[in-house]
């Protein structure tokens, strides 16, 4: 097998996400520099993809972890983003960790197009630098899928991709591609005497030097070798255990009798026995899965991998120091996004399966599970099915039945056959840990409470289940029991005082639990409980957190509006859990009879422990803190929030609280004052720490009074981020020096003055609803700003031509995102000030993505607007004087045009009086048209040959379309089109069509329709019968087809006297508006073996689907509008049911 071939299961790829910073790396700095002067020193385009290429282990993520972090590139783009691609490339979780990456927000959104327009307003206007590391994949389509959000972009944006196949290089269109060679022996020396020693060379240690340089040289010049031999020696000086490792019996272990590098075979023969165990069980982490160390060292918990802790309190440190001599030892390594998860490199995941043998098992491909295997692994996909399963019944003691996901956030929208859990999980009796993580499952089935080996249970991130089987209560040896995300969940089991064992209670964002019913001061083991609710009348129970001295990480307690003695708060002792670094307390929303007094003495009660890190309080009563919050002895708090504590007059003193990063005030209604009371009695050297200040709905906030602080503690000299938001009252000005600000945020702050010209590292500027900024047009005397993105809303008066502050602003700041809304003055845009009386906004030519939206008088486009050389997506939405946007007014580099909601546009890429061939008018790569009721015309020659993607939707009046070169046509509601564009058939390019609610539209051509199709969405039987009858036998490629509408009469699908069966390419098929269907033909769908959804609406008589296993493939079936099917389809009862109990999600409704 070559380097750059595709491994086997064990001989898989280099994983590439040792993100950890090295300090020190030797051997690169020519790379380094080579790399560095692609990405800074050209902006061809051609170069906008720069491969690092070279075989596993080499080091190819430690040089693009190298160039990322260098300060050149701090400097040099605006964003920065790392993904791990790996040979699973799955576009939208790829796309995801790129948004992630950017935002530092989880994206829960499952939609590839919503996700991919939020990467690209988050790109847009933006230079970046992208790394894709571990990269695979060849196909050119998937390529072209991902790269969709980077169209647009920025000249000079780059993306790096780390791979070992010269193939990927090519795919994704790159000039050059960057091959890294092997380390030099002196290089590679360095690397192990750094690993070994903490020093660069032998100069402490000299009598270590000659076999250290033996050693080397079998490392044959590979850095992960020399790195992981060197974590193997850490710190031993032992010139004996060092010549053992030169003359192992492992070197002379030949290619045929172990795929694994000798160095790496070392490393694990070498471990003590208890890492040997934790390392060996690792092998059930996917390739390039990001893990967080609790969630792996749970697990090794589970399978009693510590027992030589004296109680459970010293597990949890003895389990941290396991992990982290793995780490020192460069068997696990640090992810470069997030410092607190962990990935293996993909040549130690291999050594962690060669070692585990045939006891760890992931589900791959169609590999076969061995009897002996202990503990298994898959990722989690939206639908499992019975096939995914197959084999794993014969394992019968399986010990970790753990499904993953490569997905992050709440939202998790997976489904699992019923066979797992009613004929595979309850079979599993020697099971100690159990993860139904994401699925979303109704009621779970009484069997858990049967599987009394039990140590961790988890059932986080299930969306739909209210309540858990009492027989949970029953498993006495459960220690981690994991309920994140459990949204609907009301209720705990009510005996779990039995679970005596328990020390990990997550039910984060189980926001509907209406209280504990059980006694938790008998779990005295707990070091996590994230949440403690308060039920009705239940305040007392408070106190059962007395004995609960083991507490750690974060605890909100909700419901204290119930408690009715002060002196249970105190009872609680949280002053006593040093161990506690998050704490919340919530009242109710409901501020209805309560009582200030006694809610202010619960909240004395609830003192922390000084090293307390971040604190919430939300819907308190009272008017008064307590006197601990912001108490200067709190000097460990990073983090304070208060929430709608609509009472309080003041906010405490919180200036000289030295760690303090981020603060938001939000809901303060009774506030009118912020000033030196915030700061402290003396105000120096206050918020020397502060970098994100947020103030949110404070209705009667009248003044920021900043004139009693001093001097240098108004500068906030740390504060990056500032935002003000629903303030209505507030007047006067804002801090007039913010020397660290990049983002300002100000929403609906009428009075405010707004003055910027002392933000000299201003990037992101958003105004809205600011009706006063006239009021600071003799502030505006702006030196130049380097203000990235700027969104303007409802502020009339800036936009007004009676004062200049528009001309002010543009000449002043730069920005590539433009965001325009609710500006009423606004007649035309253009790059230069119109000289009528009609109101012309000049736009920055730096503008790269520009936003227009509800300018109700905007007219036109003005001719100058083509000189907007960098402006290459524009959108246009609630425009109604809109009449006609021309050709020659579009920039010249436009490659997005959306226009949304102007109902008077009539005309489109037309020049006044002429049909004009627009083939060269501009480079338009997509063209979205939506509800532009009055839209007539486009251009009837030729669109530009360069439009790859063209979308209208719900303009009526439209009558024809033209001739195009597409690969995405989409029309819908359109009821004046006639006819398709006459080369329809020609259009090898075309992958998706999309024609619906188009009446007129009498026939398809008699050529047919393009065969390379992979999409087809069809409404109308005068679309949906020349298809059926001429053109569905000769779509091979077809995966997704959709049909309303098709015919009337039909009595099956498809209709059996026609004897079309549907193309076997088919993965999805939604069949819709049949009023008379009866059934679906079992010889239309006998071919299907590769289908996965099938959703049916709207077909009142349907009663029969097609028998023989045609549906064995199905992961969702979907009835909305057939009201047969609910009985028929019923559980265990329905005579529909046999041929649809396997799929994992059935909904009838």
């Amino acid at each position: 097998m070559t380097n750059c071939e595709r491994p086997t299961r064990l001989e898989q790829r280099l994983q590439p996400a040792s993100l950890e910073i090295e300090n020190h790396v030797y051997g690169r700095d020519k790379d380094k520099q080579t790399i560095l002067d692609l990405l800074l020193k050209s902006d061809d385009e051609r170069n906008f993809v720069i491969p690092i290429l070279g075989m596993g282990g080499i080091g190819k993520t430690t040089l693009a972890q190298l160039v990322y972090n260098d300060a050149s590139i701090q400097n040099h783009f605006h964003l920065k983003a790392w993904a791990c691609v790996s040979d699973y490339f799955d576009v939208l979780r790829i796309t995801k960790d790129i948004l992630q990456s950017i935002t530092s927000v989880s994206c829960n959104d499952n939609d590839l197009n919503i996700v991919q327009e939020k990467l690209q307003k988050e790109l847009s206007g933006k230079k970046f630098l992208i790394v894709l590391d571990d990269v695979w994949n060849e196909n050119y389509h998937d390529w072209t899928i991902l790269q969709s959000p980077f169209k647009t972009r920025t000249q000079g944006s780059k993306i790096i991709v780390t791979t070992r196949n010269h193939g990927v290089s090519s795919t994704m269109g790159a000039l050059h591609a960057h091959s890294l060679e092997l380390l030099s022996d002196d290089d590679c020396l360095s690397v192990f005497a750094q690993h070994a020693l903490g020093a660069r060379d032998f100069e402490g240690h000299p009598s270590l030097k000659e076999v250290a340089e033996k050693i080397v040289r079998k490392c044959n010049g590979l850095p992960l070798a020399a790195k992981t031999l060197g974590g193997l020696l850490r710190t031993n000086v032992d010139l004996h255990a060092w010549e053992d490792i030169l003359e192992s019996e492992i070197w002379k272990l030949s290619k045929d009798q172990s795929s694994i590098i000798p160095t790496l075979q070392l490393s694990y023969h070498h471990l003590p026995l208890h890492l040997k165990r934790c390392f060996m069980y690792c092998a059930i982490i996917p390739k390039d899965y990001e893990f967080e160390k609790e969630e792996i060292i749970l697990l090794w918990r589970a399978q009693g991998f510590l027992q030589e802790a004296r109680d459970k309190q010293c597990i949890h440190d003895l389990d941290h120091k396991y992990f982290n001599d793995l780490v020192s030892r460069s068997l696990l390594q640090v992810c470069v996004n997030n410092n607190s998860q962990f990935v293996m490199h993909d040549l130690i995941n291999d050594l962690a399966q060669s070692v585990s043998g045939e006891v760890c098992f992931k589900i791959e491909d169609s590999q076969r599970i061995s009897k002996h295997a202990r503990h298994l692994s898959y990722i989690a996909e939206r639908f499992d099915g019975i096939k995914k399963f197959e084999g794993i019944y014969e394992a019968q003691h399986l010990r970790t039945f753990l499904p993953l996901s490569f997905s992050s956030g709440f939202l998790c929208n997976n489904y699992l056959t019923n066979h797992v859990l009613r004929n595979l999980l309850p079979n599993l009796r020697w099971l100690r840990a159990l993860s139904l993580e994401g699925y979303q499952i109704t009621m779970l089935p009484d069997f858990v409470g049967d599987l009394k080996l039990l140590r961790y249970l988890n059932f986080s991130k299930n969306r739909v289940i209210k309540c858990l089987p009492e027989s949970v209560s029953t498993l006495y040896n459960l220690e981690t029991f994991l309920l994140k995300g459990c949204w609907n969940l009301e209720k705990l089991p009510s005996e779990m005082e039995k679970l005596v064992n328990l020390c990990y209670l997550d039910i984060t964002g189980a926001y509907k639990l209406k209280g504990m019913e059980s006694n938790f001061s008998m779990l005295t083991n707990l070091q996590k409980l994230s949440s403690f609710v308060l039920g009705k009348e239940k305040g007392h129970k408070i106190r059962e957190l007395m004995n609960l001295s083991n507490l750690r990480g974060e605890l909100c307690i909700s419901g204290l509006q119930n408690i009715a003695e002060p002196r249970d708060a105190w009872m609680a002792r949280l002053s006593d859990k040093s161990r506690l670094e998050n704490l919340e307390l919530q009242w109710s929303k409901d501020f209805e009879n309560r009582r200030e007094e006694v809610e202010k003495k619960v909240m004395d009660g609830f003192q922390p422990s000084k090293k307390l890190m971040e604190l919430s309080i939300k819907f308190y009563c009272g008017e008064m803190l307590a006197n601990w919050v912001g108490d200067s002895s709190f000097n460990c708090l990073q983090s304070l929030c208060l929430d709608d504590c609509r009472n309080l007059l003041s906010l405490p003193s919180i200036g000289k609280l030295p760690l303090l990063k981020k603060v938001r005030i939000k809901g303060l209604r009774s506030v009118r004052t912020v000033g030196v009371e915030l700061f402290g009695e003396n105000t120096t050297n206050t918020f020397s720490s502060l970098e994100i200040l947020e103030f949110v709905d404070m209705l009667n906030w009248e003044r920021w009074n900043l004139c009693e602080v001093d001097e240098e503690a108004r500068k906030f000299s740390k504060l990056r981020e500032l935002f003000i938001k629903y303030c209505p009252s507030l007047l006067g000005s804002m801090p007039d020096y913010l020397p660290s600000v990049k983002k300002l945020a100000i929403r609906s702050c009428g009075k405010l003055i707004i003055s910027i010209q002392n933000f000299p590292l201003l990037s992101e500027l958003e105004i809205h609803g600011c009706h006063e900024f006239s009021w600071a047009a003799k502030c505006l005397r702006l030196r130049s700003i380097k203000v990235e993105s700027f969104e303007i809303g409802d502020c009339e008066e800036l936009c007004s031509s009676r004062e200049n502050n528009w001309g002010l602003l543009t000449q002043s700041i730069s920005p590539q995102y433009l965001k325009i809304s609710s500006c009423p003055p606004l007649v035309s845009i253009g790059t230069e000030e119109e000289r009528e009386e009609l109101m012309q906004l000049k736009i920055p030519s730096s503008t790269v993505n520009m936003i227009i939206r509800n300018c109700e008088r905007l007219e036109k486009l003005s001719t100058t607007l083509y000189s907007l050389a960098l402006l290459t997506e524009l959108v246009l939405g609630g425009c109604s004087k809109l009449i006609s946007v021309a050709r020659s007014n579009l920039p010249s580099n436009l490659k997005v045009l959306v226009i949304r909601s102007c109902k008077n546009l009539q005309c489109l890429l037309l020049d006044e009086g002429e049909d004009v061939d627009s083939n060269n008018a501009c480079v338009l790569q997509e063209l979205n048209i939506f509800s532009c009721e009055s839209l007539k015309r486009i251009n009837r020659n030729v669109l530009p040959t360069t439009l790859k993607e063209l979308e209208i939707q719900e303009c009526p009046k439209l009558d024809g379309l033209p001739t195009t070169n597409l690969e995405v046509l989409r029309f819908s509601s359109c009821r004046s089109v006639q006819a398709l564009p006459g080369n329809m058939h020609s259009l090898n390019a075309l992958k998706e069509l999309e024609i619906s609610g188009c009446p007129n539209v009498t026939s398809i051509l008699e050529e047919g329709i393009p065969t390379n199709l992979t999409s087809l969405t069809i409404g109308g039987p005068n679309i949906w019968k020349p298809i059926l009858e001429r053109d569905l036998h000769t779509l091979t490629c077809l995966k997704s087809l959709s049909i309303s509408n098709g015919c009337p009469d039909a009595v099956s699908f498809p209709q059996d006297e026609i004897g079309v069966t549907l193309p076997s390419s088919l993965t999805y098929l939604v069949i819709s508006d049949f009023p008379k269907l009866e059934s679906l033909s079992s010889n239309g769908f006998r071919n299907l073996t590769s289908l996965q959804l099938l959703t049916i609406r709207k077909c009142p008589n349907l009663k029969t689907l097609p028998g023989n296993n045609m549906l064995s493939s199905l992961l969702e079936l979907n009835f909305r509008g057939c009201p047969m099917m609910e009985e028929r389809c019923k559980r265990d009862k329905g005579p529909e049911w046999s041929k649809i109990s396997h799929i994992p999600w059935v909904v009838v409704y």
